[in-house]
């Protein structure tokens, strides 16, 4: 058969690694701290409003939703950014997707065409990353370019120092903040010289904004809420968000994208041949959702309530930060595939070896091979006894 060779160029999926090393993971005793999916009770609205509109599952749900959720959305970022009430047309400018991870994943399909001069297409990854960034960068045609953090490999990059000629080049740039796996928090004058670098270049940024809502002291600032500062409209700027995180409902599969309105027409029309349309009981409670902020107060609690119990057994320790956002810990423990294997064979602990969420860099260094991933997805005592033991078994 005659195979996409892009295929071959994909990195292998982190958690495809995971299993390598370590085995599949099995038994009562495990405590899965691998994977970003949060444990939390969904809110209860869910049930009731999925079982209420039962009887719409018969139905083919437009791509572009329902105008009702598009609304919801556009209320939701105009009053958690504090938006201009006339920003974000709710018509034109946001979309429903099937979980952010397919929408980050076709947005590079969308706009990395070949330059006019011919050239490849360049994608700006952060370094680490999620792996969903670089997959869409190699099966778009594009050259994955990896920028590291600004101080290291906890920070986040800046993507306005990168060299002119190669920022010519680029057609999309990933940012995600809060950031995974390091948990920093782009600030706004970060993004304002991001916003401004893409306009200056003709390029599209896509941020990832998934963790906004799981925030520890203070709420992280938005791509839509710089863009509305700077007063240039959306231009240039995507944003993606989910209820994976925010409400607890990875399951759910519901995300959307907004932002600039030629892009997202664009991306409309791709979605429309190879994207999946969220059904409507699945609108319905989304719809819901960003319309209610108790439930994400509640879940934002809980995290706070174990990033306390994280700092208490492991500050000083790891090169251990208090997370600005999301719930992961990034720990810096020497070799991360070692202290993985350590960790799962003596402690049934699962934690992801940080080199897998990153890239080799110019210079030949991994900067993840150090450190590993932990996800605080967990009930807090279920959290604080498996950090009890991993404190305990790597400072040993």
């Amino acid at each position: 058969m005659l195979l996409d060779t892009r295929l071959d160029l994909l990195p292998d999926y982190p958690f495809a690694r995971l299993n390598a090393l370590l085995g599949a993971p099995a038994g009562p005793d495990a405590v899965v701290m691998s994977i970003g999916e949060p444990q939390h009770a969904p809110p209860p609205q869910t049930a009731e409003i999925l079982a209420a509109e039962a009887g719409k599952w018969n139905k083919y749900p437009p791509a572009a939703g329902t105008a009702d959720f598009r609304a919801a959305v556009a209320g939701w970022l105009t009053r958690r950014y504090a938006l201009p009430a006339d920003l974000i047309d709710p018509e034109r400018a946001v979309l429903p997707v099937a979980g952010t991870r397919e929408a980050l994943f076709l947005i590079a399909q969308t706009v990395c065409g070949r330059r006019r001069d011919g050239s490849r297409p360049v994608v700006l990854l952060p370094n680490p990353f999620y792996q969903v960034y670089a997959g869409a960068a190699v099966m778009a045609g594009a050259e994955p370019v990896f920028v590291p953090g600004a101080g290291g490999p906890t920070g986040l990059p800046d993507y306005s120092t990168l060299p002119p000629a190669l920022l010519d080049r680029v057609a999309l740039a990933y940012l995600c903040s809060p950031a995974n796996p390091q948990g920093r928090v782009a600030s706004a004058e970060l993004l304002k010289r991001t916003i401004a670098t893409a306009r200056r270049h003709g390029f599209v940024l896509a941020a990832d904004e998934c963790y906004s809502e799981i925030w520890d002291r203070a709420p992280p600032p938005g791509a839509l809420e710089v863009c509305a500062a700077m007063g240039e409209g959306l231009s240039h700027v995507v944003v993606f968000n989910s209820l994976s995180k925010r409400s607890s409902l990875p399951g759910l599969r519901s995300g959307f994208v907004a932002g600039d309105e030629t892009v997202i027409a664009a991306f409309a029309r791709l979605r429309s041949y190879g994207g999946a349309a969220t059904p409507l009981p699945v609108l319905a409670v989304a719809t819901a959702l960003w319309r209610d902020e108790a439930h994400v107060e509640a879940n934002r609690a809980l995290y706070r309530t174990k990033i306390d119990a994280a700092e208490r057994l492991l500050g000083g320790r790891f090169g251990f930060a208090r997370p600005e956002g999301g719930f992961f810990l990034w720990l810096d423990v020497g070799d991360g595939e070692a202290a993985a294997k350590r960790l799962w064979q003596e402690a049934r602990i699962r934690v992801l070896p940080g080199a897998y969420l990153a890239g080799t860099g110019a210079d030949g260094v991994n900067p993840g091979q150090r450190f590993i991933r932990v996800a605080l997805v967990h009930d807090p005592a279920t959290t604080e006894a498996a950090l009890t033991r991993l404190a305990a078994l790597l400072g040993a």
